[in-house]
């Protein structure tokens, strides 16, 4: 009977660590995100319809560092996503750091859908320094 008891407290014990676990690898990027992007790209990622650019599946996040040049500098002028055009001016985002681009980048490519890869640190800095 202790042995039953035993086991039954073990296996409690597991079930309670397994619901602690989070899931998401991106819980960084996702808290950057909603901070500093989410008021105009939305909690879907779709955007405000017609005037921002979307980021669930868009086929302008397939140039990582071309995007995180675009959120640190801002944007300015006309772009073309998923075969529609966008003129509305992003604004800059100069206080935030490279680690903090790299984990929002990798929080988009795997949100709403995406299904692009993973892009370490090392890429997103080297690009931040071209486009500084």
């Amino acid at each position: 009977m202790i042995r039953f008891q035993l086991i039954t407290l073990l296996m409690f014990m597991l079930l309670l660590v397994f619901m602690q676990c989070d899931t998401n690898p991106y819980k960084q990027g996702l808290a950057l995100y909603e901070q500093n992007c989410q008021n105009c790209h939305q909690e879907d990622g779709k955007a405000v319809r017609g005037l921002i650019p979307p980021l669930a599946g868009s086929d302008y996040l397939l140039n990582s560092g071309q995007v995180a040049c675009i959120i640190r500098h801002g944007l300015e002028g006309d772009i073309l996503v998923n075969g529609k055009r966008y003129n509305h001016k992003m604004p800059e985002n100069k206080k935030l750091t490279a680690t903090q681009i790299t984990n929002i980048i990798n929080y988009i490519n795997h949100a709403w859908g995406n299904d692009l890869p993973y892009i370490p640190y090392n890429i997103i800095d080297e690009a931040l320094k071209e486009c500084e």
